[in-house]
């Protein structure tokens, strides 16, 4: 049986899955706003990922392996995004601004994590 261990989760934790929940909730949004099309789907699988990796962490299940592949996951949107931009396929409004900053400081956050041990 799977059970929460948020007993060994710090600040810094908890830091993580604040902005992790921050950017989920952002790509659902947009993914329920952009279906049924690519960019929809895209949009949930991003979801679908921060919530499994803080649903990983919240049970303490191989918390090093989700962070590492937390980094270029979360880094990976933020490229794209920029290019997006560059591109004039996406623009930098209010909603892109909160979830770039929260994807810069989760990556930051899973950086430390990593250089901690987990």
């Amino acid at each position: 049986m799977v059970s929460l261990d948020t007993d060994s989760l710090t600040t810094l934790h908890w830091v993580g899955i604040a902005l992790a929940a921050v950017s989920a909730v952002v790509h659902l949004v947009l993914g329920v706003r952009f279906l049924p099309g690519a960019f929809g789907i895209s949009f949930l699988v991003a979801t679908v990922g921060f919530a499994v990796g803080i649903g990983a962490v919240l049970v303490n299940y191989r918390r090093r392996l989700f962070y590492l592949v937390g980094v270029p996951f979360t880094a990976g949107q933020v490229v794209i995004f920029a290019v997006t931009v560059v591109q004039g396929i996406n623009e930098l409004g209010p909603i892109a601004i909160v979830d770039k900053a929260a994807q810069v400081g989760l990556v930051a956050v899973l950086v430390v994590l990593l250089r901690r041990g987990g």
